[in-house]
């Protein structure tokens, strides 16, 4: 995937222009937050099953490298191949080779964030091989020719409308109504007869089972299901941060996927793969073959980073990210958007590339409070802040700011001095409209928004008044 993390400024001016942009982000993440409060408010075990998720994870981590020969070991037993790959070229390589062995001309692929990552479409339109993408979102959106805006929701940009307009052009039997069922249905029609002719199953997995060799995936639709089981090969691409110890372990995962991602108690598939078909079995693919990718998360590992290994891509921290939800994905340049995205895109590419996005974040807590596992994400914003700081990386014009900033604050009597001022200015701003839509120096502000005039005085006049009174 092009990454365009450092132009991220340019991409939010372009985002705010976009006139659905904000309706379609409000109809589906106020749908996401109302529902997942709603379902917690009926799991009182909730925060006890987070917990010990955090320290599932968090043991998991420590002891990664034996539950990963444990992995390898047991899925092997079970009839799998398994690959290792430290970069995404390494990744897609052994991708490719595998579908070349097969002489396979098209696959049939369920969404996966990793395959996003790794750049798996890319790879797959470079080798000559059709890519059918099979979830009701990743199918819209390669219809448009677009990269995810979410990791539970990709097609979360588009409007019904837009999807409606898009069926119409690409579907051979497009729909006769634009609700929304009749759009599923003219998706089910265009999808069902590329499942039956895939020569090859692409997926990621949601979890990896060290003690059974077993992969897990968690998906509404079914159409994981078809994508793993219709193909004579099943691929699956999964990052090595993926590890639970055993059944068990994923179970207390499973609980919290469904709850912080859509706001349901479960998801209407979870699936357990054990190696391929054997002698017996009604379905299943003849290979399976897990290719296992780092693509630097060993070096998160050993860094102030590691808590974000804890992530189960549930999405539940943009669906809560005032920034995330003025803006939407794409303005964030690769395949994380959001809270999580400020943290992985820096780990995956560079400070340099991705340093906006740490400071594209207002650090209100609401993303730790939400996520299922309790990644300390403001935290870790507030260090890679200070790794550009230290590094100078930050703007010119910021440290000068920032040094003028520090030399009111170290002398109270000039910070008090220019807050007063800086009230009465804005107050005189204000007078006619009763609120301030521009100020200099505040251009990125009021550009969008405007601001209301503040109360009389500064907070720590009023604070003394209120001591007093």
């Amino acid at each position: 995937m092009q990454q365009t993390s450092h132009k991220f400024k340019d991409n939010v001016k372009h985002a705010l222009k976009q006139p659905n942009l904000r309706t379609a982000i409000d109809r589906t993440t106020g749908l996401l937050t109302s529902r997942r409060r709603e379902t917690l408010a009926q799991y009182p075990e909730y925060a006890e099953a987070r917990a010990t998720a955090e320290r599932i994870k968090d043991h998991t981590l420590d002891y990664l490298d034996h539950y990963l020969e444990m992995f390898e070991k047991n899925a092997i037993a079970s009839g799998a191949k398994v690959y290792w790959a430290e970069t995404p070229k390494q990744a897609t390589d052994t991708i490719i080779d595998i579908c070349k062995s097969h002489d396979a001309k098209s696959v049939t692929r369920a969404k996966s964030m990793l395959g996003e990552e790794i750049g798996i479409g890319e790879a797959l339109a470079e080798a000559g091989i059709e890519r059918v993408e099979t979830d009701l979102a990743e199918h819209i959106i390669q219809l448009a020719d677009e990269p995810p805006s979410h990791i539970v929701v990709p097609a979360l940009h588009k409007t019904r409308e837009e999807v409606a307009e898009l069926f119409t052009e690409h579907h051979a039997d497009p729909h006769k109504t634009d609700d929304v069922a009749a759009l599923v249905e003219s998706a089910r029609r265009e999808l069902r007869p590329k499942y039956v002719g895939a020569d090859i199953g692409i997926s990621g997995a949601n979890f990896l089972i060290a003690d059974t060799g077993s992969i897990c995936t968690v998906t509404n639709e079914g159409n994981a299901e078809l994508t793993t089981t219709l193909p004579k090969v099943h691929i699956v691409n999964v990052g090595i941060d993926k590890l639970v110890p055993s059944m068990g372990h994923c179970a207390v995962f499973i609980r919290l996927l469904s709850r912080a991602a859509l706001g349901t108690e479960i998801s209407q598939y979870t699936t357990y793969y054990n190696g391929p078909k054997r002698s017996g079995d009604i379905d299943g693919p003849e290979e399976l073959h897990i290719v296992l990718v780092d693509n630097r998360r060993t070096e998160i590992f050993d860094s102030f980073m590691k808590p974000m290994l804890r992530c189960i891509r549930c999405g539940a921290c943009m669906n809560h990210c005032p920034v995330y939800n003025a803006v939407g994905g794409h303005p964030y340049g690769y395949v994380y958007p959001g809270p999580m995205g400020a943290i992985l895109t820096p780990a995956m590419t560079s400070l340099e590339e991705a340093g906006d996005l740490p400071n594209a974040c207002t650090l209100n807590g609401r993303c730790q409070e939400v996520c299922p596992v309790n990644i300390p994400l403001p935290d870790m914003m507030r260090r890679l802040r200070e790794e550009q700081w230290r590094r100078k990386l930050t703007p010119a014009s910021m440290r000068v700011g920032l040094g003028f900033w520090a030399f009111a604050v170290k002398r109270p009597w000039l910070y008090r001095l220019g807050t007063r001022f800086s009230v009465v200015m804005m107050r005189w701003v204000a007078r006619a409209k009763g609120k301030i839509t521009s100020l200099p120096g505040a251009g990125g502000w009021t550009r969008h928004r405007d601001l209301t005039a503040p109360q009389q005085g500064t907070f720590m006049d009023q604070y003394k008044r209120g001591r007093r009174s």
